[in-house]
């Protein structure tokens, strides 16, 4: 295990240099999309720049139905139409990956989460906490839903069931090796499987090409993912299974819950925790920052204040709607991190 003391020193120490030269790190600052990776320093808080077109869609394809899947939950889910479909997750990562197939013209809602230019328009069939509302969606007269256990109540698909609208639950799991299952499967559904197969090999090609941007020579820092809601009192540490685990280990950098040995997804913030993490850098969702009083509270948190990421003011907060989607624009999100890392 690192030495913790000399980490902090050592931030301590670029924090002075910083000064002296009057030129390190700049908040919100646009970084290189073309960047290769240097050795890791602290920089100062950063905005994660946001992806300006995160659906690109491919050529509109033409559905083969009827078509019959298996849904997550066992249930044989035959579909016969796809004119007017509705992908709501906690993630909004189905609707990215409907609209990237080049069938977005036929999406008729969406999800809080589904923030994107193109869909931006539609009407939202989510309500507080993320709660489906049954009569918004029934009026909308779907012909297929896609969802998830990410969402729910329960009780809102058994009516959509029961009202004879195709229901497909997919794996709610967010890695980024589950990306290629969850095209497949929603391609499946919409009986496009060949433009699936397309977008999932442009997918794990851009993948590819962003983990060129992390470090070979093991220099990344220590990095902890914070989801915060101060408006709601909740403080938790990511921790493996989290999402933002995979995007920390594939910019070459350590995830500091799973360092420290925490064996959930989320884990309640405390000072020995932090402490003992030693995060050199804090990554926290651009809303939850803003829900605390922004920076300077965060880092007045018992505990994340005693961290090196918080003697070098080391934080990075990115967009709500992107950083945990797990879809097609994944190798856009992991770029602009290593960027805001690295460069």
């Amino acid at each position: 295990m690192r030495d913790r003391t000399a980490r902090l020193r050592a931030a301590l120490a670029v924090i002075a240099a910083c000064t002296l030269a009057a030129g390190c790190g700049t908040a919100g600052a646009t970084p290189s999309t073309e960047q290769t990776a240097t050795s890791w320093t602290p920089t100062g808080p950063r905005t994660l720049e946001a992806l300006e077109d995160p659906v690109r869609p491919l050529p509109t394809p033409t559905p083969t139905l009827p078509t019959t899947v298996t849904s997550a939950d066992g249930v044989e889910v035959t579909v016969t139409d796809t004119s007017r479909i509705l992908a709501v997750d906690l993630y909004g990562t189905f609707a990215e990956i409907v609209f990237s197939l080049g069938l977005g013209d036929n999406v008729i809602g969406r999800d809080v989460a589904s923030g994107f230019e193109e869909a931006a328009h539609l009407p939202v069939v989510t309500g507080s906490s993320h709660a489906l509302n049954v009569e918004s969606i029934l009026a909308l007269d779907p012909t297929i839903v896609l969802t998830d256990t990410s969402i729910g109540p329960p009780e809102v698909f058994d009516q959509l069931r029961a009202a004879g609208i195709p229901v497909v639950f997919l794996d709610p799991e967010r890695t980024l090796a589950g990306i290629d299952g969850h095209i497949r499967a929603v391609a499946a559904a919409l009986g496009v499987p060949e433009t699936g197969e397309e977008l999932i090999a442009r997918t794990d090609a851009e993948i590819a090409e962003a983990h060129a941007l992390a470090p070979e020579d093991g220099s990344g820092p220590r990095v902890a993912f914070l989801y915060v809601r101060g408006t709601a009192g909740v403080y938790l540490l990511g921790g493996p299974g989290s999402g933002a685990d995979a995007l920390i280990q594939a910019v070459g950098a350590e995830d500091a819950g799973t360092a420290i040995g925490l064996d959930r997804s989320f884990t309640p913030i405390t000072s020995e925790g932090m402490i003992n993490a030693a995060p050199d850098v804090l990554l926290v969702m651009s809303a939850g920052l803003k829900s605390v009083g922004g920076i300077d509270a965060l880092l007045g948190i018992p505990g994340i204040g005693q961290t090196p990421a918080a003697a070098s003011r080391t934080v990075i907060d990115a967009s709500d709607t992107q950083l945990l989607s797990f879809g097609p624009s994944t190798a856009g999100t992991i770029t602009r991190l290593a960027n805001a890392l690295y460069r």
